[in-house]
């Protein structure tokens, strides 16, 4: 990996009449060839980003467009969403034909969890898999995305000996987050010795429009925008070697990448600054979810949690009523489900990141949105 910090995430691109698995390809080669000319080589994608078409555009817009040297590529085995009846060998597989490879750069075990790691992983043996496609050539390194708490990712470590590199969810709100805990995960990879590689360093994008009073907090000390604050957070970590941002429109490729190229080590009064600002975000988000989408996949009534949330964060947020939120609402009610169809069935928190509990959480939007 060169010196330049900045991960493309294909996790979030521009898409085609509000359709994930319509992804703008030619949106993403203008952003793929911007970030490549200034100096980007890592693409991070993921077997169900997009429902599966992030690793094809990983083929058509990179792949099919640069030379294999020129560019480094991460994906991951989703056992998450896996069942005892899948095949790892299967899934990888898939994924090489997907990406158009005949090997990936780095490759992680996907949310190591306590549930999915001492689960379905071990079930099936992922990390033997894995450790033989290394040994094949198919695999340069070989890395977890950790998505649980400190005591399964050291147990995780401790069994796995091999593993080269560790990606986290570390942003300045999550530094402390009891349900997060990034600063004791970050902590334990530090100790090992390992690389950090960070994900959503802006929190599923609530960094990025932060409340009036954090913005006046930043500009009162400097004219640096919210997302330059929460980038440079994670880039003063000694152990971050990259850091992964899901990039959907070139003003935002832009900005990202001046801000990594710019970075200077951040001083005592910034660092307290950031602890103002942290404190004042806890106590204005209501519902702290950064919208993966992971849970849509295992509710059985096919509820837009994380887009009623997103709705419900910002109308809370919001000075004044914001009617267009309740007409967002309704859209998705109709397109979808209502928050009100939950039959409380937990599948959702099962699998939630965030370790939010959801069906208390949908209760809220149904109280501010459907009565």
């Amino acid at each position: 990996m060169n010196d330049f910090k900045l991960g493309f995430g294909f996790m979030r691109l521009p898409i085609i009449n509000g359709d994930v698995s319509q992804i703008d390809y030619n949106k993403v080669n203008t952003l793929v060839d911007y970030y490549i000319e200034n100096g980007g080589r890592y693409f991070d994608t993921g077997f169900n980003y997009h429902n599966g078409k992030s690793e094809e555009a990983i083929k058509k817009c990179v792949i099919d467009r640069y030379s294999r040297d020129e560019v480094l590529i991460a994906d991951k085995m989703p056992i998450y969403g896996m069942t005892i009846n899948d095949n790892p060998e299967n899934i990888f597989q898939t994924q090489l034909e997907r990406c158009g490879l005949d090997y990936f750069d780095y490759y992680l075990v996907h949310n190591t969890s306590d549930l999915f790691y001492n689960g379905v992983c071990k079930q099936l043996n992922v990390f033997d898999y894995l450790r033989e496609f290394k040994k094949e050539g198919l695999i340069n390194k070989l890395g977890i995305s950790h998505h649980g708490t400190p005591e399964a990712l050291n147990q995780v470590l401790t069994e796995n000996q091999d593993i080269e590199f560790v990606q986290l969810q570390i942003n300045y709100v999550d530094w402390k987050n009891d349900a997060v805990q990034a600063k004791k995960c970050y902590e334990i990879v530090k100790d090992n010795g390992l690389d950090v590689f960070v994900m959503e360093p802006l929190k599923g994008g609530n960094l990025v429009n932060v409340p009036e009073k954090v913005e006046k907090l930043f500009q009162s000390y400097n004219q640096k925008s919210p997302v330059n604050w929460a980038l440079s957070y994670v880039l003063n970590l000694s152990s971050v070697a990259l850091v992964l941002s899901g990039m959907s429109d070139l003003k935002e490729l832009q900005e990202n990448m001046s801000i990594v190229k710019d970075f200077k080590t951040m001083n005592n009064d910034e660092l307290e600054i950031i602890k103002q600002a942290r404190d004042i975000i806890n106590d204005s988000i209501e519902i702290p979810c950064t919208y993966c989408d992971y849970c849509f996949k295992y509710c059985p009534k096919q509820i837009p949690i994380s887009k009623y949330f997103s709705i419900f964060n910002d109308e809370k947020q919001s000075k004044v009523d914001q009617m267009l939120n309740y007409l967002y609402y309704d859209n998705y009610a109709e397109k979808f489900t209502k928050a009100s169809s939950c039959v409380k069935c937990g599948a959702c928190e099962k699998v939630c990141p965030q370790q939010i509990n959801i069906t208390e959480e949908l209760e809220k939007v149904v109280n501010l949105f459907e009565k």
